[in-house]
């Protein structure tokens, strides 16, 4: 089954289209000093690496934007300068080269002062992200409804896409975030049905790991699979490499991505007689870093195992003590369990040399 996109306004963010004419895009935040500026494009490089499509970085201060001018040619990602309350630091952004800017023009003061800055977008064909969260909402919507609620939010993105749109500005791009799954989803459906701009997905402050996964797979999915969604950012406390892989098992569980390895293995049951989840851990490891497409199984019984290792690229069944592998559907051997990853690796490495 395909799932049909909204459809949207269509742009490009550097060198990535965003839009329901594109595939849906992998986004993520450096959480470096933005002024240690060689720490920072070390940080974007490996994120590229791992499948990071654009790049978001805070800019506080003034020494934040001029790093930006130094950064920016570096970056093999598109790079989107995080601006709130000072103008001028949206300026300097877009002066030292940054392909978009995340910025609320309600919050950054007098009406000239987000003329300019459209000014200076619109020249350079710079989108705008306008981002609400419910944790800052603007006071008068909190005290008028007691709480954060999905139709504040949408009013709250509403209010500043006008201030764009009577500029003539429309390389708009929204975001309606909450750390509360069903809110961020209720918001998301409601300002999908009333504008064109393509949408940012996010459940903002979701955790650590385990918890940050599960709410981001319920929250981002079940909006991807309703077709609303344009690009995605899996949020996770700490390294920020954790969220691409969320983010690509996200994309790849609903067919929206066939980028990167994607591994297949059971659940273990009574029936099993190797250390699967070992050997499955191992493999996980080597695919981390594999970024074209390829399904491998690592599979543990005689009961399932074998038809679901034909179904991959590649892959092993396991038996008592020993293992067959698999290769495009065929056995090509039986091997002993402590050569099981070994034997699997090695054909991984050979069929990607190959071409998958």
């Amino acid at each position: 089954m395909t799932i049909q996109r909204r459809k949207t306004k269509n742009f490009q963010i550097g060198q990535v289209g965003i839009g329901s004419e594109w595939p849906v895009s992998i986004q993520s935040m450096t959480n470096t000093d933005t002024r240690n500026i060689p720490e920072t494009i070390a940080q974007i490089k490996r994120l590229a690496e791992l499948g990071c499509e654009i790049i978001r970085l805070a800019v506080p201060d003034a020494e934040a934007a001029e790093a930006l001018r130094q950064i920016v040619p570096k970056s093999p990602l598109p790079v989107v300068a995080d601006i709130h309350f000072d103008y001028q630091l949206a300026l300097t952004a877009i002066k030292n080269g940054v392909h978009a800017l995340r910025l609320n023009p309600g919050n950054i003061g007098a009406r000239w002062k987000v003329q300019e800055v459209v000014k200076a977008a619109r020249e350079r064909s710079i989108p705008i992200r306008i981002g609400v969260n419910s944790g800052s909402l603007e006071k008068e919507l909190l005290q008028r409804d007691g709480q954060p609620t999905a139709e504040a939010m949408v009013e709250s993105a509403l209010k500043n896409i006008d201030i764009l749109e009577s500029m003539n500005f429309d390389l708009i791009k929204i975001s309606l975030k909450s750390s509360q799954v069903p809110l961020m989803i209720q918001a998301y459906r409601l300002i999908a049905a009333k504008v064109p701009y393509p949408l940012h997905l996010g459940v903002t402050e979701a955790g650590l790991y385990h918890a940050a996964a599960v709410k981001s797979a319920i929250g981002i999915g079940t909006l991807l699979a309703e077709g609303i969604g344009d690009t995605i950012r899996v949020s996770i406390t700490g390294d920020p490499a954790q969220e691409l892989k969320v983010a690509r098992e996200i994309l790849r569980a609903l067919g929206l991505s066939r980028k990167g390895a994607e591994l297949i293995s059971c659940p273990t049951c009574g029936r099993c007689q190797i250390n699967l989840a070992a050997l499955a851990e191992k493999i996980e490891e080597k695919l981390s870093t594999i970024t074209v497409p390829l399904k491998v199984a690592v599979m543990g019984c005689a009961v399932n195992g074998p038809g679901e290792a034909r179904e991959a690229d590649v892959g092993i069944a396991g038996g008592k003590g020993e293992g067959l592998l698999f290769v495009k559907g065929e056995i090509k051997c039986k091997v002993p369990e402590d050569q099981l990853v070994d034997v699997l690796c090695k054909e991984i490495d050979n069929i990607i040399s190959k071409g998958v």
